[in-house]
């Protein structure tokens, strides 16, 4: 099919001779005769311009006549005729507009008039306006409307009417070649392969010598396969027509599949000086360069592309496949995704189920729009069934819907139809999609084993071996996909990050290099020079690089985050937080990371209520997300709303599919939400999938403990010690079994062991808190102490620490192991909010100030708001509390000893009615608190 009309050679006819009225020199002016001979002059030298092919020129003197005489019919005329052949569609339609104002025969320019009208995508208007009624013009140009008209049908969609108009031109003349050449180009798109063949043959009987015929004989091979046809008729195409860009460019696509880029390039060099604005011609170029590992070369050639046709406007082209497609590769291979998808959608409207459905459908999946990527594969795979790309591409976007099973059975069966290391590729894919990352890496290996060429899996692979803690594996594939693809800036951007885990950081730091000077423009390789700089204490290095990256892409939420993170490791809270929220505002309808990132960032320092907004936010960006719904749940679990917790947690099973991965950490939060049914449901779906799956065995030994279930609980704990005796794991869950008991020292015993095999903080606080029951807690504090000295900056032990320090009433002590985390940590808002706790039992007035850092570290935190107002009310300012107060008890109205400091603030302004209440709900809600006894002796006081 041709490219376009923007870029095809016109055949009009011979200009009409006017014959002006006898007698009508007698009457002009001298002047005026003069004035027209001048503009005849120019005229004149226009022509003789444009039989050279000098069409800048003749536009030019053509013009300088309609200066003088802009009333010239012949002038209007050629200068249409020129304007079309030059592209310029809508100028062509305004001169030939006049021209026919001006009295020229409507036979002599309605053929070129359509023709304007197609090119700018007013196919209606073709069959709407008289001007282009087939009646009353000679039968050579009705068949040529005819045609033209059948064009705009197969552009409409509308191949009955097309082929009608096809006959109606055959009725004038079926000995026209044309009549039958039209024809091809709509059987090709039904895939009516024998009647195009058929149609070919009959052109090539009425005109054995025709360019254009013998491109169609070449179509038609080129679209069954047959490439050895295909190429000898394009060569016979060029020997007639050296000019013909159809042939050209179609003869330069096999020899590039071909692998004969020599060749190749030769046609493409011709292309480009034949016709230096054939928008594919840089296209072509840009593939040549960049199979040649000439990146910047072939970026040069697409950026021509997009800058020739973007400004083409949109009904111009929205009937040009070709020029759609073009258009849209261009800007895909320039990354400018949100313009190649508007290019690429509007070809799908137009050509639906071409190959450049799988890049559409590849957009979509990047845009995390699976949905509609699948609507499009399953589309295209009922027409192309056995193609690869489109069946890996359909099993992403399931994995990515949650449909997990459906996109391992559909490569599982791809696989075993044909076993090819492509599908094996994808196969790994899907299963690591459904969190089952053994049998992925399986899957990847031996594909990468059989062909080192598969990149993706290569890619896959890195990523895991660095996620498993194996950089050694992960250099070793790296290093051969960058042997394969030496000038391939995303390789060596991951050889970078593998070389960094692996300790390497010179060569890291010189490999990020190489990938920006072959891409100038490559940020993630910038921003992994920023960490390796992060990480070498160089921060003002990382920051200044980081900033430059926001200078020229204001939005990009990575360098944005990476700033954030600098700035807390600065200290620097508001400017982190800062930073977070601006790339969460900036970020894509359905990008989530960053706003999920700022949920975490308030998280980590104790602001349960901003977490609980921010995540609220992020929820109502994408309700539906899987990782969005479990940290929402976090932050409801933060603010103690176990409630909505289980509910959210309870939808979020459904979007996990059968990932047992995704399954485990919901049950984990199920178990937090204090909701054991819940996750012993979870779990199981997990292990039906994965039936060894040691972190949903593990969450589920501890959910039957929390159910009661002892016994089964036990038999689990000691089948996971038998298959993995030297894991932690399983002595730990012993220990909780024990435990559950009330066997003390089985349970050390057990704590031990797995701290013995795996020493870690989580290891050591399991064994402390089971310490702390003999012998007054001195032991644990011995052992918490002895961890310390090797390791003073554990924050977590340190205030586990304090923590039972206070419990056990020794507020001193206490207070020096939180000041001593603050010196770690300053912001920490859970430590500021206990030392100001201790601080109001040992009477230190320093209390409220300490609770007011608190709050300002955590603003609406319910916790921090309680401890100021209590301290407040200790320090005698009853009316500064209570709202603060009435705030946190709010916040969290299940906090039954919030309630009763609120209580204690009311009774002594007087309120004892309000008081009375918050006292009842306190004491009816069956859980413990620390002023209970305080509480009880209050509301007898009240009687």
């Amino acid at each position: 099919m041709n490219l376009a009309i923007l870029s095809r050679r016109l055949r009009v006819g011979a200009l009409v001779p006017l014959l002006l009225a006898f007698g009508l020199a007698v009457h002009l002016l001298p002047t005026h005769a003069q004035s027209n001979r001048q503009a005849a002059k120019f005229y004149e030298d226009a022509l003789v311009r444009y039989e050279k092919k000098d069409l800048p020129g003749a536009i030019i003197q053509l013009k300088n006549a309609l200066q003088v005489d802009p009333n010239m019919l012949p002038v209007q005329l050629l200068l249409g005729k020129i304007l079309m052949q030059s592209g310029e569609v809508a100028a062509a339609e305004v001169a030939l507009a006049e021209a026919l104002r001006l009295g020229v025969s409507r036979a002599e320019v309605v053929v070129m008039l359509a023709q304007t009208y197609l090119a700018q995508g007013k196919h209606r208007e073709v069959f709407e306006q008289s001007t282009f009624n087939p009646a009353g013009l000679p039968p050579p140009v009705q068949q040529r409307l005819f045609l033209l008209r059948a064009t705009a049908l197969i552009d409409l969609g509308d191949s009955r009417g097309a082929m009608r108009a096809i006959d109606e031109a055959r009725a004038i003349d079926d000995r026209a070649p044309d009549t039958w050449l039209t024809e091809i180009p709509i059987r090709i798109r039904a895939r009516q392969f024998r009647e195009a063949g058929i149609a070919v043959e009959r052109a090539l009987a009425l005109a054995p010598n025709s360019a254009e015929a013998w491109y169609q004989k070449g179509a038609v091979a080129h679209v069954q396969g047959g490439l050895k046809d295909a190429l000898a008729a394009y060569d016979r195409v060029l020997t007639l027509d050296t000019a013909h860009t159809e042939a050209r460019v179609s003869r330069i696509g096999i020899l590039i599949d071909q692998g004969r880029l020599a060749d190749a390039a030769k046609d493409v060099a011709d292309l480009r000086k034949l016709s230096p604005r054939e928008p594919r011609g840089a296209y072509l170029s840009a593939l040549l360069a960049e199979r040649d590992g000439k990146p910047d070369v072939a970026a040069a050639a697409l950026k021509e592309v997009t800058e020739f046709l973007d400004p083409v406007p949109q009904q111009y082209i929205r009937f040009r496949p070709q020029l759609l497609m073009l258009n849209g590769l261009a800007h895909f291979g320039l990354n400018q995704f949100e313009k190649a998808k508007l290019n690429l959608e509007l070809l799908q409207r137009v050509q639906g189920n071409s190959p450049a459905t799988k890049i559409l459908a590849r957009l979509y999946l990047r845009d995390n729009n699976p949905a509609v990527a699948a609507n499009v594969l399953e589309g295209y795979l009922r027409v192309q069934p056995g193609d690869g790309q489109a069946l890996t591409l359909l099993a992403r976007a399931y994995t990515a819907l949650g449909r997990h099973s459906k996109a391992t059975a559909l490569m599982q069966e791809a696989v075993n139809k044909q076993d090819s290391p492509s599908f094996r590729t994808a196969l790994g894919m899907t299963l690591l999609g459904g969190g089952r990352e053994a049998s992925s890496l399986s899957e990847l290996e031996a594909a990468f084993k059989r062909d080192p060429g598969q990149i993706q899996a290569g890619t896959a692979l890195v990523q895991l071996y660095l996620q498993s803690g194996q950089p050694r594996k992960a250099v070793a594939v790296a290093d051969s996909l960058a042997r394969q693809r030496p000038a391939d800036p995303m390789v060596l951007n991951l050889q970078g990050m593998a070389q960094g885990q692996a300790g390497n950081l010179s060569a890291a730091r010189t490999t990020f290099e190489k990938a920006i000077q072959l891409r100038p423009d490559f940020t993630a390789a910038k921003i992994n020079l920023a960490r390796l700089e992060v990480a070498a204490k160089a921060v003002d290095a990382a920051s200044n690089r980081l900033n430059e990256i926001l200078k020229s892409e204001p939005a990009n939420g990575e360098a944005m985050n990476e700033l954030a993170r600098i700035a807390e490791r600065k200290g620097q809270q508001a400017e982190a937080q800062r930073l977070l929220e601006r790339a969460r505002d900036v970020a894509g309808p359905r990008e989530l990371r960053w706003g999920l990132a700022l949920v975490d960032f308030h998280l980590r320092y104790g602001r349960a209520s901003a977490a609980l907004e921010a995540a609220k936010q992020a929820s109502a960006k994408s309700p539906e997300d899987l990782a969005t719904q479990l940290i929402y749940a976090r932050t409801q679990l933060a603010v103690g709303d176990t409630v909505s917790a289980k509910s959210v947690l309870a939808g979020a099973t459904r979007f996990a599919d059968q990932n047992p991965v995704r399954l485990a950490e919901i049950a984990d939060l199920q178990l937090a939400a204090n909701d054991p049914a819940g996750a012993v449901y979870t779990l199981t779906k997990a292990l039906d999938t994965a039936p060894g799956y040691l972190p949903a065995l593990a969450i589920l030994t501890t959910a039957e403990l929390r159910l009661g279930e002892i016994p089964k609980a036990e038999k689990r704990a000691r089948d996971i010690v038998t298959q993995n005796p030297r894991l932690a794991i399983g002595h730990t869950l012993l220990g909780d079994v024990a435990a559950a008991k009330g066997q003390v020292d089985p349970a050390i015993a057990a704590y031990r062991q797995a701290h013995q095999l795996e020493p870690s903080t989580s290891s050591l606080l399991r064994l402390f808190g089971a310490l702390t029951q003999r012998d007054g807690g001195k032991p644990a504090v011995q052992t918490a102490e002895q961890w310390l000295k090797s390791r003073p900056r554990d924050l977590q032990v340190r205030k586990a620490l304090a923590d039972f320090s206070a419990s056990s009433g020794n507020f001193s002590l206490a207070r020096q192991h939180y000041e001593a985390s603050l010196k770690i940590d300053p912001d920490d808002a859970e430590v500021l909010n206990n030392l100001a706790n201790v601080q109001m039992r040992l009477k230190d007035p320093a209390a409220v100030k300490t609770a007011e850092l608190a709050l300002a570290k955590a603003p609406g935190n319910a916790l921090a708001t309680d401890t100021l107002g209590w301290a407040l009310f200790l320090n005698g300012q009853a009316d500064r509390a209570l709202p603060l107060l009435r705030d946190a008890r709010l916040r969290l109205p299940g906090n039954p000893e919030i309630r009763y400091h609120l209580a204690a603030v009311l009774a002594k302004l007087g309120r004892n009615t309000e008081a009375r209440e918050e006292l009842d709900v306190a004491l009816k809600s069956g859980l413990r608190f620390e002023g209970q006894t305080e509480a009880e002796e209050l509301r007898r006081s009240m009687k």
